[in-house]
């Protein structure tokens, strides 16, 4: 594998122009990885993953929206972890509820409760959250950038899921986030594109 990390240009009310990343999939396994590909971001290709052009027809705005969450990192210090929180960042998969649900509390405020559950718990948890909205760290030290190898995993009638470092071009990141990992809006609907913000839950279908 090259040592230079994949590179994702999102094309201003276009798709994503994906180069040199190696290893792409979906639910079903393995997808053949090309050394430029175009992933549909506008959520109506007909050839998903990729693009078919569609996005210019529709007249796809690839701007952030108003009404979005607002991008703060919130720090919640507990006894044997420090759970860091961007909300705007996040693309509600749900991992964290789940996993957690006395640390990562539903309909509750604060949404975080650093000692509600155990350090290694809390850590195991955020370490499944795919948009990196969720980090923490152990005596100071950020404990969160997971590495490995850059890879797009397609989340079934869900966002791009990209992990491993992959470089992603003019796009900031929010406070306290990386290109570690992240979650890239393909339904369209995002109000924080070009990442995911959990629209795709209102019936995006993508067989």
């Amino acid at each position: 594998m090259s040592s230079e990390k994949p590179k994702i240009n999102p094309a201003p009310n276009g798709p994503y122009l994906v180069k040199g990343l190696e290893s792409i999939q979906n639910a079903k396994g393995p997808l053949e990885a090309r050394a430029t590909m175009a992933l549909c971001r506008c959520g109506k290709s007909n050839n998903k993953p990729f693009c078919d052009g569609t996005h210019s027809s529709i007249g796809f705005n690839s701007d952030k929206l108003d009404g979005r969450v607002a991008d703060k990192r919130d720090t919640y210090e507990g006894s044997e972890v420090t759970v860091h929180d961007n909300r705007g960042q996040c693309a509600h998969a749900g991992y964290c509820t789940d996993g957690a649900p006395n640390a990562f509390r539903l309909k509750k405020e604060p949404f975080v409760d650093a000692n509600g559950a155990s350090g290694e718990e809390i850590a195991t948890t955020i370490n499944k959250c795919p948009s990196g909205a969720l980090r923490y760290a152990v005596n100071g030290e950020d404990k969160a950038d997971r590495g490995g190898d850059p890879n797009i995993f397609i989340a079934p009638n869900g966002p791009y899921v990209v992990s491993g470092g992959c470089e992603i071009a003019n796009t900031e990141f929010g406070d306290g986030l990386t290109n570690d990992h992240y979650t890239l809006c393909r339904c369209g609907g995002s109000k924080n594109k070009p990442f995911c913000d959990g629209t795709h839950w209102n019936g995006f279908k993508a067989e």
